[in-house]
C-alpha cells in the first residue's frame, strides 16, 4: 500500500498468517458471537433456548499472533479467557443465504476472546469488556483446501498444561452457514472479515505467567503467553 500523501504516519494493517505459505490474510473486520454453546449458556446463567445469535465487534488491530504475549489488562481483576473457532472470508455480501454461506470462506482458524469478566454484565458498554487492546489472539488461518469444513472436532483450551476447556464443534447452536446468514444481514460481509463463532464451557480467569494453547481439530493450534500488569 502507497503511504505517501497522508498527514500522520498510516496505521499497519492488521494481518494473519497462512497455513502453508509465507503470504497472509489480512483482516478488515473481527466479528464474534456470544453464547453459542449451551453448557457455557448455562455456566453464565443465561437461557439456552435458540435465541438469535448475539453479535459484537473488536478492533482489528486487537489480533495478538501465536506465540505472542496478552499484557493483563487495566480496570479489572477477573480477566478471562474464551477459547473459539474462527471463520476467515474470502467474499462478502448481504443477506447471503444460508445455502451459498460456505462458499464465502477462505479458511478456518483459532482465536481467544479475552474478557474482562468483572465489566462485563453489570451495565457497562460491551466494548470496554470485550473490544479493548490485546484482546483477540489469534493463529495462522487454514485454507479450506486444506482443512475442509469444519463442522465437527475437538475445541480444546489449556492453561499451564490444564484442561480447562473441551468441547465439539458440533455442539454449536448457531452453525457455520447460520451465523454467516444471519450475521450478513446486519452488516455487509466482505473479504478478510473473521468471525469468531463462540465458546464452550470452561471459560475462567488467567493471571500474568499463564501460558495458554487453544487447539482444534484439523487446526494450527494456538499460544499466548499472559504478561505483567499494564501500568
Amino acid at each position: 500500500m502507497d503511504r505517501s500523501g497522508f498527514v500522520i504516519q498510516t496505521p499497519e494493517l492488521a494481518s494473519l498468517a497462512v497455513t502453508g505459505t509465507s503470504e497472509r490474510f489480512p483482516v478488515r473486520r473481527i466479528y464474534c458471537v456470544g453464547r453459542n454453546y449451551v453448557a457455557h449458556v448455562r455456566e453464565m446463567g443465561g437461557n439456552e433456548e435458540r435465541d438469535p445469535p448475539i453479535f459484537f465487534q473488536k478492533p482489528a488491530d486487537s489480533i495478538v499472533a501465536d506465540g505472542g504475549t496478552v499484557p493483563y489488562p487495566t480496570r479489572t481483576e477477573d480477566f478471562h479467557h474464551e477459547m473459539e473457532m474462527v471463520i476467515a472470508l474470502k467474499s462478502g455480501g448481504s443477506n447471503i443465504a444460508e445455502a451459498q454461506a460456505l462458499d464465502h470462506i477462505f479458511g478456518y482458524g483459532v482465536a481467544l476472546d479475552m474478557t474482562r469478566r468483572d465489566i462485563q454484565g453489570n451495565g457497562k458498554p460491551w466494548e470496554i469488556a470485550k473490544s479493548f487492546d490485546h484482546s483477540c489472539p489469534c493463529g495462522p488461518i487454514t485454507p479450506v483446501e486444506k482443512s475442509g469444513h469444519i463442522a465437527s472436532g475437538e475445541i480444546k483450551l489449556t492453561v499451564n498444561g490444564e484442561t480447562r476447556q473441551v468441547s465439539d464443534i458440533d455442539l454449536l447452536i448457531w452453525k457455520v452457514p447460520e451465523i454467516i446468514a444471519n450475521l450478513s444481514t446486519y452488516f455487509e460481509l466482505k473479504a478478510g472479515d473473521i468471525i469468531l463463532t463462540g465458546t464452550p464451557h470452561g471459560v475462567g480467569p488467567v493471571k500474568p505467567g499463564d501460558v495458554l494453547v487453544g487447539t482444534i481439530a484439523g487446526l494450527e493450534k494456538l499460544t499466548v503467553h499472559i504478561g505483567d500488569r499494564q501500568a
